[in-house]
């Protein structure tokens, strides 16, 4: 989807964010619905769009300025009208690229990582959806000495992508909801499989078998849906319980991927849920520290 140098927010120090396409949910508040499946996608931001035509003359498919109107199901993402667009309005919002050509890009930055203490940190989309991919970029990483975090939904098979795991400084996982029918409702899955692989990140060994991978166990606070009380203590309760070591970080809920929505010719459908402001930010994260966890926070 997009490699994004000069990060702060997703691990110690500068990174670098590999945002890989294809994600097992669909929660209704995604801010990447790009990342939703792994093939190549172009948007139109309209907003951009200054009439030209340049897109419309370049395209070998026949399709329109407004992608929207004019046969987007047509598109077979080959970039050509982003090529020819003068203000950016046509994007490639989702790529194909060698992984030896991503390694190479992120190698660029590699002075920022070794002076900040930071690295490259796999997001996405779902950062597990490719797992060879991700334990060929990882091992290269960990093996040239780069700081590696992960940011994952939780939801993979944790065998599968263990090796990748152990090779982690860092480990981000998503609890969305502690009930897993309400989980179901607003991510399309069950949070069986999720609490199943929080608890067995404390197995995690590094490859050299000195340390662990950090974790933290992140809850996106959707005003609305899972930012009750009851349900913040049920989840830090669970957390400490089975991942006594885990830190925790509380995320409010944002509609920066507005844009996106409209980018991609999808409805934003967002509008039953809100931003908790900073006194109930406050007041639920004292509310998950009272059950023991340790409180992050790296905005």
């Amino acid at each position: 989807m997009q490699i994004q140098p000069f990060s702060v927010n997703d691990g110690e120090g500068i990174r670098t964010n590999i945002f890989i396409a294809g994600c097992p949910l669909r929660c209704r508040w995604c801010s990447n619905p790009e990342g939703f499946e792994q093939k190549a996608l172009i948007g139109w931001h309209g907003r951009k769009c200054i009439g030209c035509g340049a897109c419309a003359a370049a395209c070998p498919q026949g399709i329109g300025i407004d992608m929207n109107v004019s046969g987007r199901e047509k598109c077979i993402a080959c970039g050509a009208c982003a090529d020819a667009c003068p203000e950016e309005a046509r994007v490639r919002m989702v790529k194909l690229m060698d992984a030896d050509d991503v390694i190479r890009e992120v190698m660029k930055h590699r002075l920022f990582y070794t002076y900040s203490g930071g690295g490259v940190t796999f997001s996405g989309g779902e950062a597990t959806s490719q797992p060879e991919f991700l334990d060929y970029v990882s091992r290269e990483l960990y093996d040239s000495g780069i700081s590696i975090d992960i940011e994952s939904c939780g939801y993979f098979d944790f065998d599968l992508v263990r090796p990748s795991l152990e090779r982690m400084d860092l480990i981000f996982m998503d609890l969305k909801h502690m009930d897993p029918e309400v989980h179901r409702k607003y991510t399309g899955v069950s949070n069986e499989r999720i609490l199943g692989n929080i608890a067995r990140l404390g197995s995690l060994i590094h490859p050299d078998g000195q340390g662990r991978p950090e974790t933290v166990i992140r809850i996106p606070v959707i005003g609305g849906v899972n930012n009750s009380e009851e349900n913040i203590a049920a989840s830090a309760a669970y957390v400490h319980d089975v991942l006594p070591a885990a830190k925790m970080e509380l995320l409010p809920y944002h509609s920066l991927g507005r844009i996106k929505y409209e980018a991609i010719g999808m409805p934003f459908e967002q509008d039953a849920f809100y931003t908790p402001d900073k006194e109930e930010m406050k007041k639920l994260r004292a509310v998950a520290a009272a059950q023991g966890p340790e409180i992050a926070d790296y905005r």
